[in-house]
């Protein structure tokens, strides 16, 4: 009795299961979020005309309400809100763009504090950072 061996017979189902949860993992390690934070690459103009266009159908279709629509600088502001809330608060919230204004410098700010957002980096002290 003391002697005896077990033998262990081949599962396939066993095999297999443990085959699709080691891809599980490898997937969820893959997909973490310090591996996409260091493999994050800066938005490109296009695609922020892209989002920015996606913005104004949003607006158009009534989706931001009606106060979106009701003059083309009131449009432009929820478009720059919709696009990047975080920018939008940094940037204008305190001071929204006003009718007939062109703010060059804040507009500039405005992409940086994206790129900076698409890459993961820290906002702070993007307001200013164009000042001349």
């Amino acid at each position: 009795m003391g002697n005896r061996k077990t033998q262990r017979s081949f599962n396939p189902s066993v095999v297999v299961r443990n085959s699709i949860l080691l891809l599980l993992l490898m997937l969820f390690l893959l997909l973490s979020p310090t591996v996409l934070a260091k493999s994050r690459r800066p938005i490109t103009e296009i695609e922020t005309r892209q989002r920015k266009n996606k913005c104004y159908a949003d607006i158009e279709s009534g989706m931001w309400g009606q106060q979106c629509k009701s003059s083309t600088i009131t449009k432009e502001n929820c478009a720059l809100r919709c696009l990047s809330p975080a920018c939008y608060e940094i940037i204008y919230e305190s001071d929204p763009l006003e009718e007939g204004e062109k703010d060059l410098v804040r507009g500039q700010e405005f992409k940086y504090c994206m790129h900076k957002l698409s890459l993961g980096e820290s906002l702070q002290d993007i307001k200013g950072s164009f000042g001349y």
